[in-house]
C-alpha cells in the first residue's frame, strides 16, 4: 500500500506574499513553480528533503468557480478552512526568536508540554502553523 506522503495544500491568497512568507521567513526551499497556463504550481518545503512539499494553492479555477473561490478566500482570511501545518525543529525557543527577529507574529509562545516545546502563529492568508520540539 502507501509508503509516504508527498504532497499536502494549503490555499494561500497570493502566492507571492506566501513565497516571502514560507521561503523568506520560515526558511522553506522553492520545491516547484510552474506555470501551467490555467494555474500556477507553487511547492515548498524543508531544504535538501526530498519528502513532503506543500502545494500553496490560491483558490480559484480550475478546482472551482469564481463564487466558490470568493467563499474560500473569505474563510481562508478568517482562518476557518481547517489548514494547518506542524514543523519539528531541535530547538523550538530558539527557532521562535529567529522567526519574532524576522518580523513572524506568533499566536503562542513556545510552551511546555507532555509531548515537547511547542508554538503556534500563522501565515498572512490565516493558515494555522506549529512548530515542536518532541521529547527524545
Amino acid at each position: 500500500m502507501f509508503t509516504s506522503i508527498f504532497q499536502s495544500q494549503i490555499f494561500v491568497l497570493d502566492q507571492n506574499e506566501a513565497l516571502d512568507f514560507y521561503v523568506g521567513k520560515l526558511g522553506l526551499e522553492v520545491k516547484a513553480d510552474v506555470d501551467m497556463g490555467f494555474m500556477r504550481w507553487l511547492t515548498v518545503g524543508i531544504p535538501g528533503e526530498a519528502g513532503r512539499e506543500i502545494l500553496l494553492e490560491k483558490p480559484g479555477p480550475p478546482s472551482m468557480s469564481a463564487e466558490t473561490a470568493e467563499q474560500v478566500r473569505d474563510l481562508v482570511t478568517k482562518g476557518a478552512m481547517g489548514g494547518w501545518l506542524i514543523f519539528i525543529t531541535a530547538d523550538c525557543r530558539k527557532t521562535y526568536e529567529t522567526l519574532l527577529a524576522k518580523g513572524v507574529e506568533f499566536t503562542e509562545e513556545p510552551t511546555e508540554r507532555p509531548y515537547g516545546v511547542d508554538c503556534g502563529l500563522r501565515d498572512p492568508f490565516g493558515n494555522r502553523i506549529r512548530f515542536t520540539q518532541p521529547n527524545t
